[in-house]
């Protein structure tokens, strides 16, 4: 028997956005969520009721925490998760653009703790755990260590 029904390996990042359509460069305040494509798919399918886990690197630090902590708070697994005091958690600034303008996202994420996942930080057999495996291509496309980690875990989904 699986233990889960899905583990996504990837990176979940802090969203900036402003309020009331506004542009970035004119906006009094932010509004902070989280996102992240193998984040988003493991929470929708833990709210429908589905056994999920993620797999990712973050720092420890209140950002990192608030990733987690949202993510469980969806009733996604987050045991795998690997702690790291260095780095830094990727940002990114959406603006959303009500038409005719249309959004815009700016990635801030260079150096970031998931960027930096190696094949040593994973788990192996817990791939195999699950009856899927989700994985973007976003998450080999960010450095050759991240593609190595990705290869690994598909080895063994």
């Amino acid at each position: 028997m699986s233990i889960y029904d899905l583990i996504t390996l990837g990176e979940a990042m802090i969203r900036l956005s402003p309020t009331d359509d506004e542009r970035l460069e004119q906006a009094p305040r932010l509004q902070v969520r989280i996102g992240g494509a193998e984040w988003n798919v493991a929470c929708a399918l833990a709210r429908l009721g589905l056994r999920a886990a993620w797999v990712s690197r973050l720092t420890r630090n209140p950002l990192g925490q608030r990733i987690a902590a949202e993510a469980r708070f969806h009733g996604v697994d987050t045991g795998q998760v690997v702690w790291t005091d260095e780095d830094r958690v990727g940002v990114y600034y959406l603006e959303p653009g009500p038409p005719p303008r249309g959004s815009q996202v700016i990635y801030d994420r260079a150096n970031s703790a998931a960027s930096r996942l190696q094949p040593h930080h994973l788990e192996p057999s817990l791939f195999g755990s699950a009856r899927a495996f989700h994985l973007s291509g976003i998450t080999p496309a960010l450095g050759p260590s991240c593609r190595d980690a990705a290869m690994l875990a598909l080895e063994h989904a």
